[in-house]
């Protein structure tokens, strides 16, 4: 038998799911990160009395810097679930960079944005 090189449309549309659903998640958490730094959603040190204000200013910049790394992280996140969604459409997904072989279903479903199997990741270090 020889052996896969691609998913089957059945398997990408499986996988498309499973992607759209962490990207709607994904999008939802950047935004809350962002209203955090913004203070879109109305709570911030200008909310409360001069006496507190002092003490939060310094808590509030290592909230935002905090939240400001996390959205940075999040949308890094987006990019690469938009650039499987791209891969599922070309129906080059789940194939390692590396290797040409096939990314373990098991692997794509726990990082679906993968493009290394776990043998070229391991080769990496």
């Amino acid at each position: 038998m020889t052996e896969k090189t691609r998913y089957s449309d059945a398997e990408l549309a499986e996988f498309k799911d499973l992607i759209l659903t962490k990207l709607a998640k994904a999008q939802k958490d950047y935004e809350l990160y962002k209203n955090s730094i913004t203070h879109s959603d109305g709570n911030d040190t200008q909310d409360t009395s001069p006496t507190f204000k002092v003490l939060e200013e310094g808590a509030a910049t290592l909230s935002k810097e905090e939240a400001g790394k996390l959205a940075a992280r999040q949308l890094k996140f987006i990019q690469h679930l938009q650039a499987a969604l791209i891969r599922i459409e070309n129906k080059t997904f789940g194939i390692c960079r590396e290797t040409g072989k096939l990314i373990s279903k098991e692997r794509l479903r726990a990082v679906p944005h993968a493009t290394l199997s776990i043998e070229a990741k391991n080769n990496q270090k």
